[in-house]
């Protein structure tokens, strides 16, 4: 499964190996196939793991993160795709100093049709960005790289591309202003197993891919 989606990913798109509710074993397979991406989503579950699997893996946090469970994966976070408010950028921030550890975060926006997801909206982004033009004095343990999101949960192909060229579109907002991004890679987190191609297409460059690894998982 691995070999076969690797070979749709054009160069300079990271595969990130959704391994949430997969066991140990399944992780270990992939690790031994030369992955080192994976994605979780729940605390308690990726401390787990990340005691039984080899230190060099690239832990990716996907899922809501609790403001009072952040300290817990701050020593060996690599990014944090779902940062979601202000509030939780704060407390990132200064539990990060306690550990003089920069924080790698992307910011996650919220253009489906949903009210189950959750991130910045197109307005509340622009009006972030307007009030935090100094963001790297006023949060210096945090370093954004770029933009989460996800696509309408839909069959219309047309409507996912939508989302996705919104999101892209917040995204390229984010990198205009000086301030935010430290670097010229900017990093945009769209598409999973069901849509993934569809997002490449339209300008991601990280893919969240778990059931087309994995197989179904079992809650």
């Amino acid at each position: 499964n691995i070999r076969k989606t690797r070979c749709l990913l054009p160069q300079g798109v990271t595969m990130i190996c959704v391994s949430k509710f997969h066991p140990v074993n399944a992780l270990q397979e992939a690790y031994d196939c030369g992955e080192r991406d994976f994605g979780e989503s729940r605390v308690q579950e990726l401390l787990l793991k990340y005691e039984a699997l080899p230190k060099d893996i690239r832990w990716h946090f996907i899922g809501h993160l609790q403001t009072n469970k952040v300290k817990q994966i701050l020593p060996f976070i690599h990014l944090i795709h779902s940062v979601d408010s202000i509030r939780l950028l704060e407390i990132i921030n200064r539990e990060a100093e306690k550990i003089q550890r920069r924080v790698k975060v992307l910011l996650e926006v919220h253009i489906a049709k949903e009210e189950t997801k959750s991130g910045f909206t197109p307005e509340e982004l622009n009006q972030f960005i307007i009030q935090n033009a100094n963001f790297q004095i006023t949060f210096p343990w945090v370093e954004i790289c770029g933009i989460m999101g996800m696509a309408t949960n839909t069959d219309d192909e047309q409507e996912i591309r939508r989302c996705f060229r919104e999101i892209c579109a917040m995204a390229k907002q984010l990198s205009n202003h000086s301030g935010f991004l430290e670097h010229a890679e900017l990093n945009i987190s769209m598409g999973m197993s069901d849509d993934y191609l569809i997002a490449i297409e339209e300008g991601s460059t990280m893919v969240r891919i778990g059931s087309s690894i994995f197989g179904n998982r079992d809650y």
